[in-house]
C-alpha cells in the first residue's frame, strides 16, 4: 500500500531566506532589504543614495545568494523536528523553485540540518511539478506546503485533491504577503510548525474512514 506524501517548500517554510538575503546584501553590495507591503522588487535599494535596485538585478543577486551563501540560512523554528515526525509514517520530498544547478546544494544543504530528503527543482509555477510528484509517488494521500498563495493556486488547478496548506515561517513577511486560505487556494493557514504539525498529521495520517482531502 503506498505511503502518504508530504511535498513541502523549503525557503521561509522549512529555512529562513530573507533575513540570511539581507544581511549579505548588506554586507556585500551596500544594499538594504526592507519589505514594504508585499512587493519583493521593491523591497531593496541602494544604501548611498536610497535608489531601488533595477528589477533586472534582482534576480541575478538571488542567484548569487544561492550560488555561495546558503550556508547561512538556518531552520524556521521547529521544522525540522515536523518533518522527521512526518517522515516516520510518510514519505517527504521538497520542491523548490531553485535552478537546476542548484538541486545537490539544496539537497545537502538540507541534509546538513538533518533532513536528507528528495529535492525537486522548479522555475515558475509549480502545479506542474507537483502533478508529476503525485503521478511518480501515487500516495495514499497528499499535501502540499508553500509560503507563496500564487503557487498554492496553481497546486489547487493542477492537484486539487490534495491538502494545501499555507505556511510562512517568517515573522517580517508573514504579515505581508498575500494569503493562500484567504484567497481560497489553500485548505488552511498556520505559519506556525507547531500548529502545523497536527493538522498535517490529521490530514495524512488519520485513521479514519471518512473524507480526508
Amino acid at each position: 500500500m503506498s505511503r502518504p506524501l508530504v511535498i513541502s517548500d523549503c525557503d521561509e517554510v522549512l529555512l529562513h531566506m530573507v533575513g540570511p538575503f539581507a544581511q549579505w546584501l548588506d554586507e556585500a553590495h551596500d544594499i538594504e532589504f526592507r519589505m514594504v507591503g508585499n512587493d519583493f522588487s521593491k523591497a531593496l535599494r541602494h544604501k548611498g543614495s536610497g535608489e531601488l535596485v533595477e528589477p533586472g538585478t534582482i534576480w541575478p543577486l538571488l542567484g548569487g545568494f544561492f550560488d555561495t551563501e546558503m550556508h547561512r540560512q538556518t531552520p524556521i523554528p521547529g521544522a525540522v523536528e515536523a518533518m522527521a515526525a512526518l517522515a516516520e509514517d510518510a514519505d517527504v520530498v521538497i520542491l523548490t523553485n531553485l535552478t537546476d544547478r542548484h538541486n545537490e546544494a539544496r539537497r545537502q544543504q538540507l541534509a546538513g540540518h538533518g533532513l536528507d530528503v528528495r529535492v525537486f527543482t522548479n522555475q515558475g509555477p509549480k502545479g506542474p511539478a507537483l502533478r508529476a510528484i503525485l503521478d511518480e509517488y501515487r500516495p495514499s494521500r497528499a499535501a502540499f506546503i508553500d509560503d507563496i498563495a500564487s503557487h498554492l493556486g496553481s497546486a489547487a488547478e493542477h492537484a486539487p485533491e490534495i491538502g494545501r496548506l499555507h505556511l510562512c515561517g517568517e515573522p517580517r513577511l508573514a504579515g505581508l504577503i498575500a494569503c493562500g486560505y484567504e484567497a481560497g487556494h489553500a485548505h488552511a493557514r498556520i505559519d506556525t510548525w507547531d500548529a502545523a504539525l497536527p493538522w498535517l498529521r490529521a490530514r495524512l495520517i488519520s485513521t479514519d474512514t471518512g473524507e480526508t482531502q
